[in-house]
């Protein structure tokens, strides 16, 4: 306990918040910027499991916020929540740290071993953000919202029983009216000041305390911090609250998805397969180019396009906006129908 004495001192933890933490487990989803500032705070703190998912690799891009990776993660093109998790370990090796390299859809979800007790927002999307929003409010689970994008933040505890996101927005925004780190950029510190927030609002949740109510905002820009009132009842209109409709959970899955604010679309495979990557990469050989295969995945680039494909089918391709253009890619080089 001598790792954990300068936590204990502090009133509202003490010994049993302690022992308390580390029977917690925590559920972050994405492991890019917000979910490895907040993924390093929670294993230093002791939460006994963590739970990581993420279904991108490790870019040069990333290193300037995205605080587990290194160069050597970057030069491999590791998987985040593989890089990810064995940094972790490096830091607290009493943490349980299950990595997960797939897409945080419905099936994932519903095939968690074990149920989390807060579940943290670390996506770029809100499609993502939406299924969360709507399995948390079925399962009973508070969760944590939070983004950031050029020099600005926000950050949002949705409890178990109470307000949830649809509250405040029914429908997703479209992501042209939110904006990217793509296309406005992003300043670590906004990162960092969000994920503090977000953090220390889930240790509260796993202490059993009553978490802030109203939405966290930043700009360390400008140096404005504050945290804007919202309801404290959910909404008489909101389609999951006052009517149960938990939209997210009936719609069918998407099988290409365009990843946020870059050219590059994720295809997930069309049933459920295991991919013999090294055959795959040997009958490759004669068409493709820049062919690399690494312990997780097989990257080749070809017809203009960079493919990145993982042992279950799924592909992220790189290069290409168009979904229907992706697709097609896909059926040409993989075929996995």
């Amino acid at each position: 306990m001598d790792r954990y004495s300068r936590q204990i001192r502090v009133v509202g933890v003490g010994e049993p918040g302690q022992t308390r933490l580390r029977q917690a487990h925590a559920l972050i989803v994405g492991c890019g910027a917000l979910g490895t500032h907040s993924a390093e705070a929670l294993v230093r703190a002791g939460v006994g499991t963590l739970t990581l998912v993420d279904r991108d690799i490790v870019e040069w891009s990333n290193l300037q916020r995205q605080v587990l990776f290194t160069e050597a993660d970057a030069a491999g093109a590791s998987p985040k929540a593989i890089a990810a998790a064995e940094h972790l370990r490096e830091i607290n090796r009493d943490v349980v740290v299950a990595a997960n390299v797939a897409d945080c859809n419905l099936a994932f979800l519903r095939g968690l071993a074990t149920r989390p007790d807060v579940v943290l927002d670390g996506t770029d999307n809100f499609a993502t953000r939406y299924l969360l929003n709507d399995w948390c409010k079925q399962q009973g689970i508070p969760w944590i919202y939070a983004g950031a994008v050029g020099t600005e933040g926000a950050a949002m505890v949705l409890p178990a029983a109470g307000p949830c996101l649809r509250c405040l927005w029914p429908e997703p925004p479209a992501q042209g009216d939110v904006g990217s780190c793509e296309t406005a950029g992003i300043l670590s510190p906004a990162i960092a000041a969000v994920t503090a927030f977000q953090t220390a609002e889930a240790l509260k949740l796993l202490l059993g305390e009553a978490p802030t109510r109203g939405v966290f905002t930043c700009d360390v820009w400008r140096g404005t911090y504050q945290v804007l009132p919202v309801a404290l009842t959910s909404a008489e209109d909101c389609p999951a609250c006052a009517r149960g409709e938990l939209a997210a959970l009936t719609a069918p899955p998407a099988q290409a998805v365009t990843l946020c604010g870059r050219d590059a679309v994720q295809i997930d495979a069309p049933r459920e397969l295991r991919i013999d990557l090294d055959g795959l990469a040997e009958r490759l050989t004669s068409a493709a180019t820049a062919i690399e295969r690494t312990p997780h995945l097989l990257r080749f680039a070809a017809d203009a396009c960079r493919f990145t494909v993982f042992p279950d089918g799924r592909a992220l391709l790189f290069g290409v906006r168009d979904p229907l253009r992706a697709k097609a890619l896909y059926d040409r080089w993989l075929g996995f129908a």
